[in-house]
């Protein structure tokens, strides 16, 4: 059963108030969906900037279909998609354009993106940041909280550069990892380093909540399968810095004992892997992983500094 709720009691409070000669004259339309709208200089924006130079669709009205049956979701605010749509441009498209050319980022790059207003909550505690579907669709969430994030009052454990990483550049390098194995799959050699440490939807659980990095994880979602695993992988390194990753490989140095099929300390897995992904990422797309997080960096570097007008409309 669909489970599309959105917050529009009032206005279904007073459609149900109308009396019957006034129901005749009710719209079969969606009240969300807009149809035959005219552009907006925001719309015109995307056509100048993702549409016509990527063919990329960017998509912050609710739209019923695109959203996922199966969560609670609401509509994108627009002064929140309107910085989250530079902040992809910024920090994700051009960073492709940037190490891998214009041309693997138009062949490549999915074309398109549906804006949800909130996470996607499960019911194991743990919540969605975002989805890729089919190669060609990015579903990035949480939209409305993006203000809240970027002036550091949402999560006062992040930085600001952290909590957007982490809620969402991160998670679109995170689905852009996947619309590429989803096109060329990654070696089975990677799903071979920890491939019986997998804990599906126990990722969250305690003790796995705690000591991934122990159990060759370099994060607690990547414990899910290898799928997720590879993509953490890239999106992680790309998107932190070398003394951060230094970091987390002095923590996973020791072994987590209780887990009888290990046989080597978690840097020593998680190193393992890193090397299978970045020679993936290399040989198979023409991608220095290292280039492009230098690159991402600076990017980032940029915005938090305020160096980049994020609510710029101008269109040249």
């Amino acid at each position: 059963m669909k489970k599309n709720y959105i917050y529009i009691l009032p206005l279904v409070m007073l459609l149900l108030g109308l009396t019957s000669c006034e129901k005749d004259k009710i719209a079969d339309q969606s009240v969300i969906t807009i149809y035959n709208y005219q552009k907006n200089e925001f719309d015109k924006w995307l056509e100048a900037n993702y549409v016509n130079p990527y063919n990329i669709s960017f998509k912050y009205r609710y739209e019923e279909i695109e959203s996922d049956y199966d969560y609670y979701t609401v509509p994108a605010d627009i002064k929140m998609s309107i910085i989250m749509a530079h902040l992809v441009k910024y920090l994700c498209i051009e960073t492709y354009n940037e190490v891998a050319g214009i041309e693997f980022t138009r062949a490549h790059f999915p074309k398109m993106f549906f804006l949800d207003g909130t996470w996607h909550f499960r019911n194991n505690g743990s919540y969605e940041l975002g989805t890729a579907e089919g190669g060609k669709k990015i579903c990035l969430m949480g939209i409305n909280y993006l203000g809240s994030v970027l002036d550091g009052t949402y999560d006062p454990n992040y930085s600001i550069a952290d909590g957007l990483n982490f809620y969402y550049i991160k998670t679109i390098h995170h689905e852009f990892t996947h619309i590429l194995n989803q096109n060329r799959d990654y070696p089975k050699a990677f799903r071979m380093v920890t491939g019986s440490s997998y804990v599906s939807d126990s990722q969250f659980s305690e003790p796995f909540k705690s000591v991934y990095l122990k159990r060759g994880f370099i994060t607690a979602y990547a414990q899910t399968n290898a799928d997720e695993d590879f993509a953490e992988m890239v999106s992680e390194y790309v998107t932190h810095t070398a003394e951060w990753w230094e970091n987390q490989m002095k923590q996973a140095e020791t072994m987590y004992e209780d887990d009888l099929n290990q046989t080597q300390t978690g840097r020593v897995l998680i190193e393992q892997k890193l090397d299978i992904a970045r020679a993936y990422m290399n040989d198979t797309w023409g991608i220095d992983i290292d280039k492009l997080r230098d690159c991402i960096l600076r990017r980032q570097d940029n915005v938090t500094r305020g160096f980049v007008n994020l609510t710029d409309l101008t269109v040249d």
